[in-house]
């Protein structure tokens, strides 16, 4: 599949989906990778090495250094898949080194949380490791 290529890179990793944005200034802890933020579908889960999946961002521009401390923490996501890229977490995804792309196609939502896949930020292709 392939959408528009927001941050360059390549990772790989199983998919950790939100149907809700994601805000990171007190929404994922910099020092564990787990989603705080109360109520929030993805409360407790870590999101360190998935590729993270979500609407789009929400909430304070510090959020894009919430990403990039994600990041030299070693907690970061492997990849973000966004449906509409915006700024905060573009420009965390860019500073962190984050592969990130947005715009997929339609039958993107059909894969099941937990799917392995490779995104790739140079290109905006996402594969699937489907099992023969």
């Amino acid at each position: 599949m392939r959408g528009r290529s927001i941050s360059r890179g390549t990772g790989t990793g199983d998919l950790l989906v939100s149907p809700e944005p994601i805000t990171f200034l007190s929404g994922v802890n910099p020092e564990t990778g787990i989603v705080m933020e109360q109520g929030h579908p993805l409360e407790g889960q870590s999101i360190a090495g998935r590729v993270l999946v979500f609407p789009y961002g929400k909430g304070s521009t510090v959020g894009s250094y919430v990403i990039y401390a994600l990041k030299q923490n070693g907690l970061a996501p492997a990849a973000i898949i966004n449906t509409e890229a915006e700024p905060i977490i573009a420009v965390g995804a860019i500073i962190a080194g984050i592969p990130m792309v947005d715009r997929l196609p339609p039958e993107f939502s059909s894969l099941p949380p937990g799917t392995r896949v490779t995104v790739n930020g140079d290109t905006g292709e996402v594969s699937c490791d489907v099992a023969a």
